[in-house]
């Protein structure tokens, strides 16, 4: 078996049991983290009414021509402060962090550090 069939259900169970826990609204909305190998991504989405307020990933564009690769820790600060920075336009201080079922730890911890750093509060 390769390590991807053995690791995805265990990160899909753990992000199920967090989603129990976790509900964004319009005031605190979720920011949601999913990484993959070549890419990290994170959304402020609001479950109340089903809308995602801002998106930033290290695929987008704009954040394509500063990266080298999407996949490392330097991408993650990236996204992080980018989407501190599209909460504060949109009104948001204050977020429910949702890491997705990974751990709290590598890339995942510098895209919150990062946004925290740029003004986000969690």
């Amino acid at each position: 078996m390769i390590k991807q069939e053995i690791r995805k259900p265990k990160v899909q169970k753990r992000h199920r049991t967090l989603r129990l826990k976790l509900s964004g609204t319009a005031e605190f909305p979720r920011l949601a983290v999913y990484r993959s190998t070549k890419h990290i991504y994170a959304q402020l989405i609001d479950d109340v009414n089903n809308v995602t307020i801002a998106s930033a990933s290290s695929n987008d564009k704009e954040l394509k021509e500063k990266l080298t690769h999407g996949g490392n820790i330097e991408a993650a600060k990236v996204v992080g402060e980018t989407i501190a920075q599209k909460a504060k336009k949109a009104g948001i201080e204050c977020v429910v962090f949702d890491r997705g079922g990974f751990l709290y730890h590598g890339r995942v911890q510098a895209l919150a550090d990062a946004a925290r750093e740029a003004g986000l509060c969690f």
